[in-house]
């Protein structure tokens, strides 16, 4: 496959579409992988998260088919009903 940008590989900002992605299993003890870009929602729900400032929230009614800009630490499985969560990098 021809990458037309791939001089710019790890040269991305956080406006920068995502390189990377990760499925999430929710869990209330351990951090993800790697801090997001973004969260992918791929179906309906709450989803309780701690950003990597520390803070933790319930998201309430994200919508599926949407990635939303969020920087995260973890994604709890107490309080998240949403499905399919994916991290972007």
């Amino acid at each position: 496959m021809l990458d037309d940008f791939d001089e710019y590989k790890g040269q991305s900002g956080l406006d920068s579409p995502a390189q990377n992605a990760e499925e999430i299993t929710p869990s209330d003890t351990a951090d993800l992988s790697h801090a997001t870009r973004a969260l992918y929602v791929g179906g309906d729900g709450d989803v309780r998260v701690t950003f990597i400032s520390g803070t933790t929230v319930t998201l309430a009614g994200l919508r599926a088919g949407v990635a939303y800009p969020f920087r995260l630490a973890r994604v709890h499985a107490s309080g998240t009903t949403a499905v399919g969560l994916v991290g972007l990098r």
